[in-house]
């Protein structure tokens, strides 16, 4: 028999909470258990679920929780995360105070999940740079620019030092830019910068549109020369960054946006945690990137939560952090870029590289665009506190010799 495995934290003052996992590992395979004859016992146990494990415990401003570990047979759901995420959190998530906070996996079902087609080290080969962390800048604004207008700020963006530069998710198929217009057009500007100063920049180019239509989207990007996607995962489901990360005729790097997962993470008593929703589920879907709110800017998520999606994109320790205790073999998915993101300005590259290690792309907005020089001073900005980290120097003294780093740090400050 194979298991995938599910956690849950459940606040409850008065709850038995053996009876609870009890309950819900019938409740969520057979249905029902004690009224059963033996015989239909006997023809029912492969698919009845087991408690593996229930611990009590108080949180520090002392609510009562327990943390309830169940194990589902893989024979009653197919090989899809659909499938998987009905059975172990469907219902059950509308039942009172409950959390899911782990998910690991069976060799069975991982096997139907190829993970990110380029990881870190596949993104890495593709721009070329292999000794520091990446550079991601974003267009703003998007809305209500024609074809010259977002020319121009990619333009300014790659002039910048730029390794990738993604739309907004908030740019959608329209009249005057759409994917036929914008992608020819940026991809010009990306050989441009080659030829003229050796980079590769990937263009993350936004998929939208009907669900039906994302297939045709992505080839139709590929074939104008889009060299990366950027994704809006949860606003379509993760079966279907499965099948674009997947599919033969879409081999670039994929963006996963969190767009929508506040919705799913942020609270105590609901939800999923987000090392499980940005970090485990979105590696298998396939994102080669995962973008999520930093512990530093203007969305905030705990430094603790970010540090666990980190984990959760960058493991290769399958044993202990993806599969069940039944799976004896190593990870062999790929691994993901953390990409964290919002309020990013130059003065948090070391806080930023001090967290996440030099495996990370750090991504800015306003931190480029906003800058007193302009975007492509922005972008030479962070380069300049990448290097200045790396080499161990403050930035305040690499700043002395680099005006563009000084602008900024004038600007927004460093983070002590």
């Amino acid at each position: 028999m194979s298991y995938c495995v599910a956690t849950y934290r459940c606040y409850d003052e008065t709850a038995d909470f053996a009876k609870k996992a009890a309950g819900i590992a019938v409740g969520l395979t057979v249905g029902s258990w004690t009224e059963l004859p033996e015989a239909r016992k006997a023809a029912m146990q492969p698919y009845l679920g087991r408690v593996l494990d229930v611990q009590e415990h108080r949180s520090p401003d002392g609510e009562r929780y327990g943390d309830l570990t169940i194990a589902y047979p893989d024979v009653n759901f197919s090989r899809d995360l659909p499938a998987l995420l009905v059975t172990v959190f469907g219902k059950l998530s509308m039942d009172g105070k409950i959390k899911l906070i782990d998910l690991k996996f069976s060799d069975a079902f991982l096997s139907a999940f190829p993970g990110p087609r380029f990881g870190i080290e596949g993104v890495r080969e593709l721009v070329g740079v292999h000794d520091r962390p990446l550079l991601m800048s974003i267009f703003k604004s998007v809305i209500g620019h024609d074809r010259a207008g977002l020319v121009e700020q990619f333009a300014r963006q790659a002039q910048g030092g730029v390794d990738l530069i993604k739309d907004d998710e908030i740019l959608f198929e329209n009249p005057l830019t759409p994917i036929s217009v914008r992608v020819p057009a940026c991809m010009d500007v990306v050989r441009q910068t080659y030829e003229q100063t050796g980079q590769t920049v990937l263009y993350a180019v936004n998929l939208t549109g009907p669900t039906s239509g994302l297939v045709d989207r992505a080839r139709e990007a590929v074939s104008l020369g889009a060299n990366a996607l950027l994704f809006n995962v949860l606003a379509y489901g993760l079966d279907v960054l499965h099948e674009l990360s997947s599919h033969p005729d879409i081999q670039v790097p994929i963006a996963a946006h969190p767009a929508m997962s506040g919705a799913f993470y942020p609270s105590r008593y609901y939800g999923i945690a987000a090392s499980v929703l940005l970090g485990k589920l979105m590696r298998l879907a396939g994102a080669d990137l995962v973008l999520f709110p930093s512990p530093y800017g203007s969305v905030v998520m705990p430094l603790e939560e970010n540090l666990a999606i980190r984990h959760a994109l960058v493991t290769t320790d399958g044993n202990a952090d993806y599969r069940s205790a039944e799976s004896p073999d190593g990870l062999s998915l790929r691994t993901s870029f953390p990409v964290p993101s919002a309020g990013i300005h130059p003065g948090l590259v070391p806080w930023i590289l001090r967290d996440f290690g030099h495996d990370v792309v750090v991504n800015a907005g306003g931190g480029v665009h906003g800058h007193p020089m302009g975007a492509a001073a922005g972008g030479r900005a962070f380069r300049q506190a990448i290097d200045a980290t790396m080499q161990g120097v403050r930035l305040a003294d690499y700043a002395a010799s680099h005006p563009e780093l000084q602008a900024a740090i004038d600007a927004w400050g460093v983070k002590e």
